[in-house]
């Protein structure tokens, strides 16, 4: 095991060094020049270049290059223009914020997903398979944004203004603007209303993918001669499906993790963005806006390790289930 984790580990490493250099020379071909954004408007030719050199710019490309690469595999990452701090400590304070984001969400996903396909399978061709597989197909075909939008509607504004349920969910930030004055289970409490809408605008379009994935495998599964053999010896059928199907079932799902981890970080922007999540996400998107290429470059960077890491984590796992892939 250990020997084939280095393997992939190993194989990871060239990859993110190859992301990094895209993400270098792309950031270093967009129009605009950050010296601007950092020297301010209205500024003398004279001053603007000493801008650019004291920023480094005035060097070659590939100069440039070496020296950002160097500066990041010491953990140097810049300066924000914007922000006027080290972009390390920016993306320490909010990188959490976006794990907490996504990790909460591939939970719901890959529990509601597994649950809803087990019982499509268990109930197949049944009023019940047909209206999971219509509501997966549903929420697997909208983007991740516009269902975000939908339930901020339905579950923050309509549930306070116009039903007036006792229970809504807040529509934007982390926390409650009183959030330091509360006792620390009301901060727990008000940090989980807040997630609720946009971890769940994640999960459910991961879910419906993610069900489909497992319906397929388990009705491959359940018909095999060991699942008849195992029911012949008077197993119950819950101790069929969880003990016996499900687990050879998941063998392909587990896959399922590494691809949609890049599905999940790309619609962590967008729904970041709309919620106003103080994560990588926002940070990024606003980054953009204001030609803070530092940040940008750095949060690519992140987001291109958190896919590898994700993938590697999916491979580990897909030995974990499936032995034989360890001496492929």
């Amino acid at each position: 095991m250990i020997g084939y984790v280095l393997r992939r580990v190993g194989g990871a490493v060239p990859l993110v060094l190859g992301v990094a250099t895209i993400v270098f020379f792309v950031m270093n071909l967009a129009p605009g020049d950050p010296s601007s954004l950092y020297a301010g408007p209205g500024v003398s030719p004279q001053a603007l270049e000493e801008v650019r050199q004291n920023m480094g710019l005035d060097a070659p490309v590939h100069v440039r290059y070496i020296r950002w690469m160097g500066a990041m595999a010491q953990g140097d990452f810049g300066h924000s223009l914007a922000r006027g701090q080290p972009v390390r400590d920016v993306i320490r304070d909010l990188l959490p914020n976006t794990l907490l984001l996504s990790g909460t969400a591939l939970a719901l996903a890959f529990l509601a997903g597994i649950l809803i396909g087990v019982l499509q399978a268990v109930r197949h061709n049944t009023w019940i398979d047909s209206s999971l597989s219509g509501a997966s197909l549903f929420f697997y075909s909208i983007p991740s944004f516009w269902l975000a939008l939908m339930l901020i509607l339905v579950f923050s504004l309509y549930a306070r203004n116009v039903w007036g349920w006792p229970v809504h969910f807040p529509a934007s930030g982390m926390t409650s603007v009183d959030h330091a004055w509360m006792t620390p289970w009301e901060q727990v409490k008000d940090r989980a209303m807040h997630l609720v809408l946009p971890a769940t605008s994640l999960a459910l379009v991961l879910a419906g993918g993610i069900a489909r994935y497992t319906r397929t495998s388990m009705l491959e599964v359940i018909h095999q001669d060991y699942i008849r053999t195992a029911r012949a010896k008077g197993l119950p059928e819950w101790r069929v499906i969880a003990g016996h199907a499900l687990r050879n079932a998941l063998i392909p799902v587990v896959t399922v993790f590494g691809l949609y981890l890049p599905l999940l970080f790309s619609g962590t922007v967008f729904v970041e963005t709309v919620f106003a999540w103080p994560g990588m996400g926002k940070l990024v998107v606003d980054a953009i806006g204001q030609r803070d290429y530092p940040v940008v470059m750095a949060g690519a960077l992140v987001f291109a390790v958190m896919v590898v890491v994700g993938n590697l984590i999916a491979d580990v796992l897909y030995s974990v289930v499936d032995p034989r892939i360890r001496h492929g």
